[in-house]
């Protein structure tokens, strides 16, 4: 009995550090669907280590903010690994084989970060369409969740 309960309390020790180590990683897929190929799509993938507490601060009264002590430039990051797609429209409307390749692609760095070890936990996605004949802008974004 006593051998069963040290070894239920190792377990339960165990799984708390594989727990408290897993991580996370997005990626995000930025689609272009502006027309004759001026757009720009690319895979992002974020390759920088980061803490979000550098640039955080706490409001004290509800109104009070010390963001702007904080430098936009300090938030970029350097180290991207970027990926290019082609845009959803060409010349003549929608180019079905340009969604095809971008499929593709999108498969291959998919399949290669599972076999890295990460899993796909979440996907999302959004749209800024073209909005009338003035607009001529627009995106698809997709964000890829990956833990491990």
């Amino acid at each position: 009995m006593q051998k069963t309960f040290l070894l239920l309390v190792a377990f339960m020790a165990f799984s708390a550090e594989l727990i408290a180590q897993q991580e996370f990683k997005i990626v995000t897929i930025v689609e272009s669907i502006v027309p004759m190929g001026i757009g720009r799509s690319r895979i992002v993938d974020n390759q920088a280590e980061t803490n979000y507490e550098e640039f955080t601060t706490e409001r004290t009264d509800g109104k009070k903010s010390d963001q702007r002590e904080i430098k936009r430039s300090d938030l970029r990051v350097d180290e991207i690994e970027e990926t290019k797609l082609l845009n959803f429209f060409s010349a003549t409307g929608i180019n079905f084989q340009n969604i095809a390749s971008n499929d593709a692609i999108i498969s291959s760095k998919i399949n290669t970060m599972l076999s890295e070890g990460w899993k796909l936990t979440f996907v999302t996605s959004g749209v800024e369409s073209d909005s009338g004949a003035d607009d001529g802008q627009g995106i698809f974004i997709t964000r890829l969740f990956f833990s491990r």
